[in-house]
């Protein structure tokens, strides 16, 4: 009805401007720095193309709502708020071919390909860092969790997966080619996979199947492996005949499920997916790990960090890889996570950058609550993390000195230890050598980084309320625009900044509410002065 935002009666203007769109408009589409995305410009001359910071917009708005290339080109051409996000007033300025933003994603991807590097959360780490500036979030302390996402694969039986990976390479091989193999392949392009896996019937005929299908891979890795051993579906022919067969005494055996790494190729679409099983679940794709501010003193918290990785990477991992990051920019203190967090790889680092860890959860089984944990001992360390000094519950304080084969240990007074409750009681770890009368308890460091881990979360349960807890709604948000936690993309560079623009999306439509609960409250305080005491608001 109107062709520009200026002929917009004022009403209409008022709403579109405390609309979602101003705020994208201000908070992300103008705090887009193109100057990130010179590297993907051409250095021949060339005539005008889209502004980057549009493309960034869109990608933004597509994974924010969950909309496909189509949806996301029609609102683009149609829709007045998402025009005016994009910084748009006019009906038609701005017009493009669809193709160019494929052509950007190709660009982004190829240079992460080339560099590691991805444009988009070097944007995501950017303007977060502006808008934790600007509105003062205070991001001492901070909450992670993970989640699983799929990619768009089809969760595929084993036998239909091989036959999937035989019909590729056909795909590569010349036409003489493939009269010379024409038989050994017959059984498998009378139909797609599925028609294939769906004609076998009963657990043993798809061994017997599975066995066929190994040995055919055989032949064919070898009569294939002169001319096409550099292309891609013979690689993942090859990788897929490893993960599924072996060699014993020159006769080929079918691998048992349990020999399978949970790392093995779950797509021939998606290379990168890796299997899970959780909770009774299993999971095809991967895992997003998302850290964002839980400061009470906070109105507004923000995602500061996403990570994506294959979901059969450990949660400690994924905390280990981004505490250098979030302590150089956020000066983060301590970090509320559950129990898959903390072990080997994040514990030295926590120590190192002075991080404190509080879980809401142990990892692994209950341990006896009738015997003294070594969490129960207070352990002295120096500058260097060196256990100097460990006291035991009773109040007896004695040396640590290193031990040959467990690492550190703690001898006690045998005299004070016989008549110790805990000791009497039969509780307590502390035992008498056979050479020393001494009461001995040994431990490593890495016992030592479990049992401070276990007293925080021993005394965070005695405190009230649950910083960790919102980070589900979070996760909820970031994957809502995704039906199932299932993404329209495959690889982890494209599944990685889908999930970093539905969380940049998701800060966005933070900030647009608690500013208009800021105007609401400013309002509501204008109206009624604390001189007038008529009304009680909840």
């Amino acid at each position: 009805m109107f062709s520009t935002v200026s002929k917009l009666p004022e009403m209409l203007r008022t709403v579109l401007d405390a609309s979602w769109a101003s705020t994208f408009y201000r908070e992300v589409f103008n705090r887009i720095d193109e100057e990130v995305f010179s590297v993907l410009y051409s250095s021949s001359p060339s005539r005008p193309n889209v502004p980057v910071n549009v493309l960034v917009g869109l990608e933004l708005l597509k994974a924010g709502n969950g909309w496909s290339d189509a949806e996301l080109y029609e609102h683009f051409l149609f829709d007045i708020q998402v025009r005016y996000a994009l910084g748009y007033t006019e009906l038609g300025d701005g017009t493009f071919a669809i193709r160019t933003l494929y052509y950007f994603r190709d660009a982004l991807s190829k240079y992460y390909l080339e560099t590691g590097t991805n444009l988009l959360e070097t944007v995501f780490t950017d303007i977060t860092d502006v808008q934790i500036a600007d509105l003062e979030v205070k991001t001492r302390t901070q909450r992670m969790d993970s989640t699983q996402i799929a990619s768009n694969i089809i969760n595929s039986s084993r036998l239909r997966l091989l036959v999937e990976g035989i019909q590729r390479t056909r795909q590569i091989l010349s036409e003489e080619d493939k009269i010379r193999l024409e038989e050994v392949y017959a059984p498998y392009i009378k139909g797609s996979s599925d028609h294939y896996t769906y004609k076998v019937k009963g657990k043993n005929a798809n061994k017997s199947h599975l066995q066929k299908v190994g040995a055919t891979m055989q032949y064919l890795l070898e009569e294939l492996e002169k001319t096409y051993s550099e292309a891609v579906s013979y690689q993942v022919l090859k990788r897929l005949f490893s993960e599924h067969f072996k060699l014993e005494e020159k006769a080929l055996k079918l691998k048992e499920k349990e020999e399978i790494s949970s790392g093995s190729l779950q797509s021939v679409d998606d290379l990168e997916a890796s299997y899970r099983k959780k909770a009774g679940k299993s999971y095809q794709g991967f895992v997003a790990n998302i850290t964002e501010t839980c400061d009470p003193e906070n109105d507004l918290q923000l995602v500061t960090k996403v990570q994506v990785e294959p979901n059969n990477v450990d949660d400690d991992k994924m905390l280990a890889d981004a505490l250098p990051e979030l302590k150089e920019r956020t000066d983060v203190k301590e970090i509320y996570l559950d129990g898959g967090y903390g072990g080997e790889a994040s514990d030295p680092l926590l120590a190192d950058l002075s991080v404190d860890i509080i879980q809401t959860a142990i990892r692994g089984a209950k341990g006896n609550s009738e015997k003294l944990h070594l969490a129960d001992f207070d352990i002295e360390q120096d500058e260097e993390g060196i256990p100097t000094k460990i006291t035991c519950p009773q109040g007896q304080s004695v040396e640590v000195n290193p031990a040959r084969s467990t690492g550190w240990q703690g001898r006690f007074d045998p005299a004070i230890c016989a008549s110790c409750p805990f000791q009497q009681e039969g509780r307590c770890k502390a035992k008498p050598q056979k050479r020393d009368p001494r009461y001995m308890l040994s431990f490593t460091m890495k016992e030592i980084s479990a049992a401070k881990r276990r007293r925080k979360y021993i005394a965070y349960k005695k405190e009230k309320g649950n910083l960790r807890a919102a980070a589900e709604a979070t996760m909820r948000s970031a994957k809502h625009p995704f039906p199932a936690g299932k993404l329209p993309v495959r690889g982890i560079f494209r599944v990685t900044s889908m999930m970093i623009a539905s969380v940049l999306y998701v800060n966005m439509r933070r900030i647009w509410r608690y500013e208009a609960n800021s105007s609401l409250a400013n309002f509501l305080f204008g109206l009624f002065s604390p001189q007038i005491r008529i009304f009680c608001f909840d």
